[in-house]
């Protein structure tokens, strides 16, 4: 399940470890009352963990008006240290069947100058359809399965912020629904162990899953009457001592703009309702040692047209490849040097007047894993960056940076 991988630092007090994590659900329930007298009660077999991540973003900088909101609220003038990500979750098994996993985050921020409110991120039970949980129902808030990078978690992720290409699909990655997911026992075994291993593995989603969910970003209220459908599929496979994962996957539905969120004077559709959909590819080979993660999708949606100064229906493209290298350290002790590339042409719905984008961007960093409740980034990005919308009709930012990133796993 997604809470159990991507407890990948959980202490040994933990009523499930990490070679329990990979046995059926009804073995973990065996092995978390295997000692007691009588079955421990449901909030006994629950797991509290989560992280930290503290920023630093001015290093080196060219450009201080070279900003990504989707990516980091501390880019640019005026900024300093900032708390990214101040997340707790718990987790676990109510019976052999339930599964619930919550997840708050406490460095959420209600507008430009009020940090640091809890949000809620994720809240979900999975019941297992079958006795073996090989195919199981997802119901509340979670993460839509659409790309590889939006399920990884950002505590695994080596790169400080996901990519524009895919994550312009969805706002924080998680909308309010219900998914279905299928996956066999010795696929989620390898879910499992890709992120127990540390070759930073994106969770078990399940090989193949499918969903219905409002479709205007988590913690947000539906807008209109129509539902998002959403459909994934992907395969890892183990071939000699290597783990590949391929992976396609797509949604349509209707996605309606907020009226906070168009500039006066902007023409739009007079319901602010647009078609919006996607399908993307997927590829991982994981860092045995040296690993590639790349993902590219297509599709259409809202987005600014300068030449108008209207939100149009218009087509998207755009992708990433990552390349890294793991190198195990004789003291305990791992470093992650990797390399992204992203280029994106096309709209963010969730942005003002659906903020237009043409943009690439080269980041060169190196993860070190201090322990296993420490580690520390260090990314230098260069970046050329179009983003216009009403508001600014002609703007284009290019740049370098130094990001540092120190991230407490508990």
């Amino acid at each position: 399940m997604a809470g159990i991988v991507d407890s990948s630092f959980n202490n040994s007090a933990s009523s499930i470890s990490f070679k329990q994590a990979s046995a059926t659900p009804s073995q973990q329930w065996s092995i978390a009352n295997s000692n007691e007298t009588k079955p421990k009660a449901w909030y006994e077999t629950l797991r509290i963990n989560g992280y930290t991540q503290i920023r630093y973003n001015r290093l080196l900088e060219t450009n201080p008006n070279l900003l990504c909101e989707q990516c980091d609220g501390s880019l640019g003038t005026g900024q300093g240290f900032f708390i990214r990500r101040l997340r707790f979750k718990i987790d676990g098994y109510l019976n052999p069947r339930l599964y619930m996993y919550f997840q708050t985050d406490f460095a959420s921020s209600s507008s430009s100058s009020s940090l640091h409110y809890a949000q809620v991120r994720d809240a979900y039970f999975d019941y297992g359809l079958t006795e073996d949980n090989v195919w199981r129902v997802r119901f509340g808030q979670s993460k839509v399965p659409f790309g590889f990078e939006n399920m990884q978690s950002s505590q695994n992720r080596l790169p400080l912020d996901r990519n524009d290409a895919i994550n312009s699909a969805l706002k924080n990655e998680r909308d309010l629904g219900f998914f279905v997911m299928w996956a066999p026992t010795e696929k989620r075994k390898i879910f499992s162990s890709v992120v127990k291993d540390n070759l930073k593995g994106s969770g078990d989603y399940g090989c193949f899953a499918f969903g219905l969910y409002n479709g205007q970003a988590a913690n947000f209220p539906e807008a209109n009457d129509n539902l998002h459908a959403v459909a994934r599929f992907t395969y890892p496979m183990v071939i000699g001592n290597q783990i590949i994962e391929p992976g396609i996957q797509g949604f349509t539905g209707k996605y309606t703009l907020y009226s906070s969120k168009v500039t006066p004077g902007v023409d739009i559709n007079a319901d602010r309702t647009y078609d919006d959909k996607r399908a993307a590819a997927s590829f991982v080979l994981y860092p045995k040692p040296f690993g590639i993660q790349a993902e590219y999708n297509i599709g259409e949606g809202p987005q600014y047209n300068s030449a108008t100064n209207s939100i149009d229906l218009m087509p998207l493209k755009g992708g990433y490849a990552t390349l890294s290298y793991k190198i195990d350290a004789e003291n305990g002790q791992s470093y992650f040097p990797f390399v992204r590339y992203t280029r994106y042409e096309g709209g963010k719905k969730f942005e003002q007047d659906a903020r237009s984008f043409d943009m690439k961007e080269l980041e060169l960093g190196l993860e070190w894993q201090i322990h296993k409740n420490m580690e520390l980034v260090a990314m230098y990005s260069i970046a050329d960056r179009r983003y216009e919308d009403g508001k600014n009709p002609v703007n284009q930012q290019v740049g370098n940076r130094l990001r540092l990133q120190l991230q407490f796993n508990y």
